[in-house]
C-alpha cells in the first residue's frame, strides 16, 4: 500500500485515477490545483505523485521544480500533448516517467507500479557509496559529487549515473538501461535515455571530471570509462 497524491484539475480524470489506486490498495489524495497539491505535499508523507502539466494557480512542470527541492519521490507527468518540448521539459524539472492524455488506467498503474519497485530497488540498497576517479556516488542519500562539487541531479539521472558508475567499463545499451531502471512496462522509446545522458553528462562535465569520464558507444550505448580509478 502507498500513499498517492494526484493533482489534476479534471475532476473525471481525477476521480477515475483515484478509484483504480483504490483498487490497487493505494491511498490517493486529490488536490485540484498545483497551489493545493504543493501545500498537500508539504503536509504529508506521499511515496508517488501523478501530477498533470496544465493546472490552475501552479502549472505541473513549477510543481515539480518545487518538489524535487527537498525530495526524490517519484513523479509520474501527465500531459496532453505529447511534443518533444514537453517530455524533455518535464524531465528537465525531476520527473520520472510522463504520460499523454488520452491514456488507459490500467496504463498509469503500470508505470506507478514500476516507480514504486525502483523505489523500493533503490532502498535496498542499503549504505553504499562508489568512487571513480574523483567521483563519488553514494546510493544511501542519493547524493554525488565531483571532487567537492555537488552534482545537482535527478532521481534518475542519479539512476542512470550509479548504474554505470557500479560497473565501470561495462557497455549500457539503451534498452539494457530503460529495462533496469525505467522497467520492463515502461511505454517510452530510447530517446529518454539519450536525453537522460545529455543532461546528465553536462552536469558532470561543468564540474570538472578527472579519472573518469561517461562515453558514447556508438552504436551500442553508454559506458563509464576510469583512467585513474582512486
Amino acid at each position: 500500500m502507498a500513499a498517492i497524491l494526484v493533482a489534476d484539475d479534471n475532476r473525471q480524470i481525477a476521480s477515475v485515477l483515484e478509484e483504480y489506486l483504490k483498487k490497487e490498495n493505494h491511498t490517493p489524495t486529490v488536490a485540484s490545483d498545483g497551489e493545493q497539491a504543493l501545500e498537500l505535499f508539504r503536509q504529508r508523507k506521499f511515496d508517488a505523485v501523478l501530477l498533470d502539466v496544465m493546472m490552475p494557480k501552479i502549472d505541473g512542470f513549477s510543481v515539480c521544480r518545487e518538489i524535487r527541492k527537498t525530495s526524490t519521490v517519484p513523479v509520474i507527468m501527465i500531459t496532453a500533448r505529447g511534443e518533444d518540448f514537453e517530455r524533455i521539459m518535464g524531465l528537465d524539472t525531476g520527473a520520472d516517467d510522463y504520460i499523454v492524455k488520452p491514456f488507459s488506467p490500467g496504463e498509469v498503474m503500470a508505470r506507478l507500479r514500476a516507480v514504486l519497485r525502483r523505489m523500493k530497488t533503490g532502498e535496498d540498497k542499503g549504505k553504499q557509496t562508489v568512487a571513480r576517479g574523483n567521483l563519488r556516488v553514494s546510493a544511501e542519500d542519493y547524493l554525488a559529487k565531483v571532487g567537492d562539487t555537488p552534482l545537482p541531479l535527478t532521481k534518475k539521472e542519479f539512476e542512470i549515473l550509479w548504474t554505470l558508475a557500479e560497473h565501470p567499463g561495462k557497455v549500457f545499451s539503451r534498452d539494457n538501461l530503460l529495462e533496469s531502471l525505467w522497467g520492463y512496462d515502461y511505454f517510452g522509446d530510447t530517446r529518454t535515455v539519450d536525453t537522460h545522458i545529455k543532461r546528465l553528462r553536462a552536469k558532470v562535465e561543468a564540474a570538472a571530471p578527472e579519472g573518469f569520464e561517461i562515453k558514447t558507444i556508438w552504436g551500442v550505448g553508454y559506458k563509464l570509462e576510469v583512467m585513474d580509478d582512486a
